[in-house]
């Protein structure tokens, strides 16, 4: 039986206990590796779990994380410092508050080579010395990291063209082409999905947008299951220097977001200066900003996405060009098969150049705004299909828009209200056939001296002449502004 003692006895993991000394003895079941503030979702007992502590930023961040590893029952946890110069002391407070083992790792080691060492130890262990295809998977992963070259090597291994996809219908990486939409085949659930001579396998971990392997094989055995292992490892740590360069983009999309100066930050950021950028923000209410940063990387993964969270927003800037909000609809129709989002909005502005960034985000914060008012779980608006008046409209911050529509509009809204009536859609109805009577009857199925008299009556509630340009546009701009 492997146990925490015995991974701290490995002499080139050079691990160093920082709390737990009472409990060593916890058996180890397999290497999990995280970085989302809350992992209770996907951890589970005896993992070690290991973390590059990307997900601590201030003092108190501790607490709810080590509280989810000691509700699942992990074995330990195994952190590295390296990118919160140490271990912050409120993490080893909490795993010795809830008695789970904290061993250091050294800054200068690699996850990868963790991830090997302790997989080899658990299969010493479980009496299965690892077959020499799968010590060439393991060395493969730990040598090279990127995924092309780790497929290269399951391909060889077992023998066949293999592919990891992402719910997005994306290939992330593959030794061929592969056969078109094997993604939509997929069945969520299952341990393995077999469609025309092609297994497809889950790549776990604590990610919202799915991955799969798929392998040209209909009988995939225990060494495919391997390399989705590893696979799995390999996009954590990718996902580590996703939200690390999230962090180098932090100052950029904060002064995005406040309304600041921009030329400093957006030097640092590595955009290039001369291009045409656009600004995309989502938001997904239920789930929180992090996730929907995940899935906004994930949509826009081929054009290399600069990604951060600000409170309760994700931002993507994708430079140069390229219809993005098309693509993202396009894969988020996919993955909504595949995962639980409950809601999800997205919203774009620009293209612009440096000078204009501020403007496309606020283009885009009034697209995403919109988006959401529109009630639908999963809407996409693009600030460049938004009219100039919705644009305005959607910029009003609630408060005005109630008053605005009240003001204008209370009158008609109290008589419908009492009369059961609805006027107010016929006036809507009626500026948006351009003030033509013929048309707007058309529209309503009315005859059209019904349509004049209620338009006469409306006009009699609210005091103004609709037949007016300047009060049509009043009244039309209170008819958008519903909160």
């Amino acid at each position: 039986m492997t146990t925490v003692k015995t991974l701290l006895e490995i002499p080139e993991l050079r691990l160093r206990l920082r709390t737990g000394a009472g409990q060593l003895g916890r058996a180890v079941s397999r290497i999990y590796v995280t970085e989302l503030p809350d992992p209770s979702r996907y951890v589970l007992a005896g993992e070690v779990v290991l973390s590059g502590l990307l997900w601590w930023r201030e003092p108190g961040d501790a607490a709810p994380f080590v509280a989810a590893l000691a509700r699942a029952g992990v074995a330990a946890l195994a952190a590295s410092g390296a990118d919160t110069g140490g271990i912050p002391p409120d993490v080893v407070q909490a795993c010795a508050q809830h008695r789970i083992p904290l061993l250091e790792v050294p800054a200068d080691l690699s996850f990868a080579v963790i991830t090997e060492r302790v997989v080899l130890e658990l299969a010493a262990a479980r009496g299965r010395e690892p077959s020499g295809a799968r010590k060439r998977l393991l060395a493969a992963a730990t040598e090279d990291i990127s995924l092309p070259a780790l497929l290269r090597q399951g391909a060889i291994e077992l023998g066949a063209p293999c592919w990891v996809l992402s719910g997005t219908g994306r290939v992330v990486a593959g030794t061929a082409e592969p056969p078109e939409d094997l993604v939509a085949h997929f069945v969520p659930g299952r341990e393995v999905t077999v469609h025309d001579g092609y297994a497809l396998m889950p790549v776990g971990g604590s990610f919202a947008v799915p991955w799969l392997l798929a392998v040209a094989q209909p009988d995939p055995d225990e060494l495919a299951a391997e390399l989705a292992e590893l696979v799995r490892l390999a996009r954590a740590r990718a996902d580590q220097v996703r939200r690390m360069s999230g962090r180098a983009a932090e100052p950029l999309l904060q002064a995005l977001a406040d309304g600041g100066p921009v030329g400093d930050s957006f030097a640092a950021s590595g955009l290039p200066v001369e291009a045409e950028i656009r600004v995309l923000l989502a938001r997904a209410p239920d789930d929180g900003p992090a996730l929907a940063a995940e899935v906004l990387a994930e949509l826009l993964a081929d054009a290399r996405p600069l990604v951060g969270v600000v409170g309760a927003d994700a931002y993507a800037l994708v430079a140069g060009p390229g219809n993005w909000m098309r693509a993202a609809g396009e894969a988020l129709t996919r993955l909504d098969r595949l995962m639980s989002l409950s809601r999800f909005h997205l919203g774009s502005g620009g293209p612009a150049s440096v000078d204009g960034l501020h403007g496309a985000t606020q283009e885009a914060r009034h697209a995403v705004e919109l988006a959401a008012r529109r009630g639908g779980r999963i809407e996409l608006v693009a600030g460049e299909d938004i009219a100039v008046h919705q644009l305005l409209a959607a910029g009003a911050p609630d408060e005005l828009r109630r008053s605005v529509r009240a003001r204008v509009l209370g009158p008609l809204l109290a008589y419908d209200a009492a009369q059961g009536t609805d006027l107010v859609h016929t006036v809507r109805v009626y500026l948006e056939c351009s003030s033509s009577p013929t048309a707007a009857a058309r529209a309503l199925h009315v005859h059209v001296n019904t349509l004049r008299y209620r338009i006469a009556r409306a006009s009699e509630l609210l005091g103004v002449d609709l037949n007016d340009f300047v009060t049509q546009v009043d009244v039309y701009l209170a008819l958008l502004v519903t909160v």
